[in-house]
C-alpha cells in the first residue's frame, strides 16, 4: 500500500503491486505504480516538471509485466485531467516517483485554459 495525495490535500491508500526499475542517463530510477484494471499506473513527476511539463506530475499507463519485465514508453506520458481544469481532482505523484532525470518524452505543458495548482 502507497499513500497517494490529492490536489484537494487528500491522502488515499492504494494498493502498489511492486515496483519498476531502471537505468535513464545513468541513473537508477524507480517507479512504483498503482493498480488500474489490467493495466499498471504511474504517477510520476521529473526534473521536466513544472517547466516544460505540468508542474503537478503526469500519468503514465502499461501492460502488466510479463516475465518480471514490462515496457514503460515515456512517449505516452499524458497530463491529468486537472493540468486542463480546476475542476478534475488529481492524485499527485508520490515521493518515491519523483525522478532524478528529465523526462523529456510525452506530453507537455498546456498551453491554454491550464489550471494552477
Amino acid at each position: 500500500m502507497i499513500p497517494i495525495l490529492n490536489v484537494l490535500g487528500d491522502t488515499e491508500q492504494n494498493p502498489s503491486p511492486g515496483f519498476a526499475a531502471f537505468k535513464l542517463e545513468g541513473k537508477t530510477c524507480r517507479l512504483e505504480p498503482l493498480l488500474e484494471g489490467d493495466h499498471l499506473f504511474f504517477i510520476l513527476k521529473d526534473l521536466t516538471s513544472g517547466k516544460e511539463t505540468y508542474a503537478a506530475g503526469r500519468f503514465l499507463y502499461t501492460t502488466m509485466p510479463k516475465d518480471g519485465k514490462l515496457i514503460l514508453d515515456f512517449n505516452k506520458a499524458e497530463n491529468p485531467p486537472c493540468a486542463f481544469t480546476p475542476f478534475a481532482t488529481c492524485p499527485l505523484p508520490p515521493k518515491q516517483n519523483h525522478l532524478p532525470v528529465a523526462v523529456t518524452a510525452g506530453d507537455r505543458k498546456p498551453a491554454h485554459g491550464t489550471a494552477s495548482h
